[in-house]
């Protein structure tokens, strides 16, 4: 992989998997896709995440070749591919939908691709068979795609999908169709099937939770726009803007305004060391996790939190078993706090009076806008 810069890209190498430099999609007036640069590199599983309409299904189907860019450059390790059809390239793609043949048993549906491409019928089974247990369907050879759950449709698709040993694998929302308990089994088997077979991934979902869980790094893009690349743990503990702050998980944000380059003032006056500086006079937003916040009474701040405490009261508690969740109203704005729930927990009802607090080393000043270019 190649080295980042500061933006969060990869600089150029020359093993990247994936390469897209200057690429805008148009379809007639509409901008889907806005001068994106992306490097993917090889082995890795890359996410691309966003809410419906920002334009990364779109840069899923320019890598497969199911849209070409209306500008710009697109390699797939190093060749040139932007012009060329999908069978042309070395990638295959699976579909939410899966997209398996009705008619064809389990083993027929994987071993297609390869009598398609001229393996005999013996090479074709024996490939087939192999990447069938790979994805553990084994004995379920004979079954059509009827007799299978959605799971196991979905290992069909992914087996017929590998057998051809693309160099990259597209993945557009795969287990959208699954209910949440198969859908989350399913990361973990997606996430350790790319590791032992060392093939790209590229993942397409608008879900947060399958994104952090799977990727080694993920894109956030917005109308068209690329806004930061990292890994789970930048994107969520140093987003570049207030749209990916709101984004990736939950989030506070607090409006304030910049004092100077150490210190922010919230909207009751209260001052906060700022862990990133910004230019002073500038309006800025602290996003403050819920997880990061302690609540308690008054009396239990701790002496070196006190210039990180609020005030308030508590609005709305739900117990979600791992956790509670409160709502507490400080002077202008409710609050989301989040606390692990023990058999000795304090539990605090709706109108109690609290103070919540949090290690300043927690929060993080992003711009007061929707997102930047």
């Amino acid at each position: 992989m190649g080295e980042e810069n500061e933006a969060g890209d990869v600089a150029s190498s020359a093993d990247a998997a994936v390469t897209i430099t200057g690429v805008t999609k148009r379809f007639g007036d509409v901008v889907a896709v806005d001068n994106v640069n992306l490097e993917i590199a090889d082995g890795e599983f890359f996410a691309m995440l966003g809410p419906s309409g920002c334009g990364k299904t779109t840069t899923l189907r320019m890598i497969a070749g199911l849209e070409f860019p209306t500008e710009g450059s697109l390699k797939i390790f190093g060749d040139e591919v932007g012009t060329l059809p999908p069978n042309k390239r070395p990638v295959n793609t699976v579909f939410q939908n899966y997209a398996l043949f009705p008619h064809m048993n389990v083993l027929d549906n994987v071993a297609f691709g390869l009598k398609m491409q001229g393996a005999s019928k013996s090479e074709a089974a024996s490939a087939a068979s192999e990447m069938i247990s790979l994805v553990q369907l084994g004995g379920m050879e004979k079954r059509k795609p009827s007799q299978l759950s959605g799971g196991q449709q979905q290992r069909v698709a992914l087996a017929r999908a590998l057998v051809n040993k693309p160099k990259v694998l597209l993945l557009d929302e795969p287990l959208g169709a699954l209910d949440l308990k198969l859908r989350q089994e399913m990361q973990t088997e997606l996430k350790s099937l790319q590791r032992e077979l060392g093939v790209s991934f590229v993942f397409v979902t608008h879900d947060q939770e399958e994104a952090l869980t799977m990727s080694d790094r993920i894109a956030v893009m917005h109308e068209g726009k690329l806004l930061q690349v990292g890994s789970a743990e930048e994107l969520y503990d140093r987003p570049v803007n207030r749209f990916v702050a709101d984004f990736i998980g939950q989030t506070n944000l607090i409006d304030a305004t910049v004092a100077d380059a150490d210190m922010i003032v919230l909207a009751n006056g209260t001052k906060i060391m700022a862990p990133n500086p910004h230019l002073a006079g500038t309006k800025v937003a602290m996003s403050l996790r819920p997880e990061s916040i302690s609540i308690g009474a008054s009396d239990d701040i701790p002496e070196e939190f006190q210039a990180t405490s609020l005030q308030g009261e508590v609005s709305n508690v739900v117990y979600l078993g791992h956790s509670h969740v409160y709502t507490v109203e400080v002077d202008w704005m409710p609050l989301e706090v989040r606390t692990n729930a023990t058999p000795t927990s304090q539990v605090y009802k709706p109108g109690s009076q609290v103070a919540i607090w949090w290690d300043r080393r927690s929060d993080w000043v992003v711009p007061d806008e929707g997102f930047s270019s």
